[in-house]
């Protein structure tokens, strides 16, 4: 037992407890529990495209000699990730 805390402050401090536990508890039943909504899918533009150049980007990785046609791929890749619109740089 605690010898320098008097009945009286360890009293206050249960109902202090309690009360915070039953402000808790209240607020959990009380909460709307409706689930979230699920994320909305990316917009996936030229998806002809896309799926063309991940052919060509796996068939790339597969070579061991270089290819104008995957050095192209690959920039596209890369333009394609950093949002470039412009594959010339026009706009500089």
């Amino acid at each position: 037992m605690l010898h320098g805390t008097s009945r009286t402050a360890k009293i206050a401090g249960v109902a202090a407890l309690a009360g915070l536990m039953m402000a808790v508890a209240i607020l959990a039943v009380t909460r709307d529990r409706a689930p979230a909504p699920p994320p909305m899918p990316a917009i996936v533009r030229d998806t002809e495209g896309r799926s063309r150049l991940a052919r060509e980007l796996e068939r790339c990785a597969t070579l061991t000699m270089p290819d104008s046609g995957c050095e192209a791929a690959w920039a596209e890749n890369r333009r394609r990730f950093f949002h470039q619109d412009d594959p010339e740089g026009a706009g500089r």
